[in-house]
């Protein structure tokens, strides 16, 4: 089952992050897997507690993360985040608005 893929406004302006650090091809591969099962292991996936609960996690490197929760009964899954570690998102797991934002720049 194919699920929608959609992007808060964070994880959005996190792009051209991920193209300078030449991170970009390891997030469409981990997008590209999130859009068929987003619970598949291998790669292992982390479940985010705290103010992050209901979210999951993946590695793009040692330091950054995938940040992702995925939305059943839409069929839809959700980014976060795509650079920084988990400190920083607590206020970005609230945006909602980005959940419209369909970001052209990944698949």
């Amino acid at each position: 089952m194919s699920r929608r893929i959609v992007y808060t406004k964070a994880a959005a302006a996190d792009v051209p992050k991920l193209k300078s650090a030449h991170l970009e091809e390891k997030a469409q591969a981990l997008i590209k897997l999130l859009e068929e099962n987003p619970f598949q292991n291998p790669p292992s996936y982390e479940k985010l507690r705290g103010s992050l609960q209901g979210a999951c996690s993946r590695r793009l490197n040692i330091q950054h993360r995938l940040v992702y929760e995925v939305l059943e009964e839409e069929k839809t899954v959700k980014i976060i985040s795509m650079w920084t570690h988990y400190e920083a998102l607590r206020d970005q797991a609230e945006d909602t608005d980005g959940l419209s934002f369909m970001l052209s720049m990944l698949p």
